[in-house]
């Protein structure tokens, strides 16, 4: 009898997988719908609103009494450390620059890095033997 009550309870519930949740940015910013996405007043609430028979979800605050203005709330925060200033999503930020410039970056500041490097040493030398360096 208890396993019939069982297969009964389970028969409407998804199955959970392993698999991550993507992020859901809109464009380049961040999104209320992301699953990424918290409030740390808790006070976010999506409403489902029907506009002509279609559904569409809105993010209400609570806290302030009106809609969510995601990024720009000082209480928004990505729980995967996604949410940049202005509003932005790192998720797409980085796969729009891609990894040339990065790269770019680097070759470019191991020049720098080295002449501070050099200068250090010479101070640490007394300025003798900078040729050796």
């Amino acid at each position: 009898m208890r396993s019939n009550y069982n297969r009964q309870y389970n028969r409407g519930r998804e199955e959970t997988t392993n698999e991550e949740p993507k992020p859901l940015p809109l464009g380049d910013k961040c999104n209320y719908l992301c699953p990424y996405f918290r409030c740390n007043k808790r006070a976010l609430m999506i409403q489902t609103k029907y506009e002509k028979g279609i559904p569409h979800k809105t993010g209400y605050c609570r806290w302030v009494g009106d809609n969510c203005i995601t990024g720009e709330c000082q209480y928004a925060y990505c729980e995967k450390r996604a949410l940049l200033p202005g509003n932005k999503c790192a998720f797409v930020v980085n796969k729009k620059n891609g990894n040339d410039n990065l790269e770019k970056d680097l070759d470019s500041s191991d020049d720098y890095y080295e002449g501070k490097v050099k200068d250090i040493i010479s101070k640490k030398l007394g300025k003798k033997d900078l040729d050796l360096i």
